[in-house]
């Protein structure tokens, strides 16, 4: 009975030392499979990194229209190609004042006119 056990231990023992080598291999392609998926370069990772290069290209164009807008305002009250209705606009408007016949409305701060 006793060299049966020892037997069955040492069989045991002997799968244990072969299974370490697997085990730990497996355990490292583990790792490296989890960083692929979840680690700072990951797939997931890229996902939200594009989200946010998307972002940042819908802000980037949205600044860009604005641009161009206040460029196209700004190159009316030039000099020799001054636009008499943007330069009434722009006097009323830091004057604060309207005409008699005219009807003031007024906007929301969250409604900008420019």
């Amino acid at each position: 009975m006793a060299e049966e056990r020892a037997g069955i231990l040492a069989g045991f023992g002997k799968l244990l030392r072969s299974a370490i080598l697997p085990a730990a291999f497996l355990a490292c392609c583990g790792y490296f499979v989890w960083h692929a998926l979840h680690g700072e370069r990951g797939l997931f990772a890229k996902d939200e990194r594009q989200d946010r290069v998307a972002a940042a290209v819908a802000e980037r164009d949205r600044v860009q229209a604005e641009l161009v807008a206040m460029e196209r305002r700004v190159q009316g009250l030039r000099g020799e190609r001054l636009d008499p209705d943007q330069l009434e606009e722009r006097a009323r408007q830091l004057l604060n004042m309207v005409g008699r016949d005219e009807v003031v409305v007024p906007y929301g701060p969250e409604r900008r006119l420019f």
